[in-house]
């Protein structure tokens, strides 16, 4: 159905036996702003369409698509939409626990080296070029730090 936006409120309208002035009083608006909708001269608000669908008893989709392929209730196509910033926010606690996890990493490869670094300064790198009691008396020998 490739109707304009006009055409579909105007035969919204018709369809639920309303007159335009009966129409613009339960939609809180004059008469001529549902005529200046219904020739396009300008166009309604949501609000003012949320209520046109409520008031006409048709879906959103039909009022302003002309098809039922979205949801019939307007909260849940509303709440859809968005959804872009639902993913935004999701991309921000994302980031934010990443940046928490590598502030954390760093923080335990740093403690890891101060406990653990120190001590094997001062290790001492052993060479076994022999074997028997020469490799028995210099393993005696040696102060080992581990």
């Amino acid at each position: 159905m490739d109707i304009e936006i006009g055409k579909k409120i105007q035969l919204a309208r018709k369809e639920s036996g309303l007159t335009q002035e009966q129409a613009a009083e339960k939609l809180s608006v004059s008469r001529q702003t549902i005529s200046n909708w219904e020739n396009e001269k300008s166009y309604p608000d949501i609000i003012s369409v949320i209520k046109m669908s409520d008031l006409y008893g048709i879906s959103l989709d039909i009022l302003l698509k002309g098809e039922e392929k979205m949801s019939n209730n307007y909260l849940q196509y509303l709440e859809d939409s968005t959804n872009v910033v639902k993913s935004n926010q999701k991309k921000g606690k994302t980031i934010l626990i990443s940046v928490y996890l590598l502030i954390w990493s760093f923080a335990m490869i740093v403690f890891w080296w101060l406990i653990l670094g120190h001590s094997s300064i001062n290790t001492t790198r052993i060479y076994i070029i022999s074997t028997g009691d020469e490799h028995r008396r210099r393993l005696e020998n040696m102060k080992l730090v581990i």
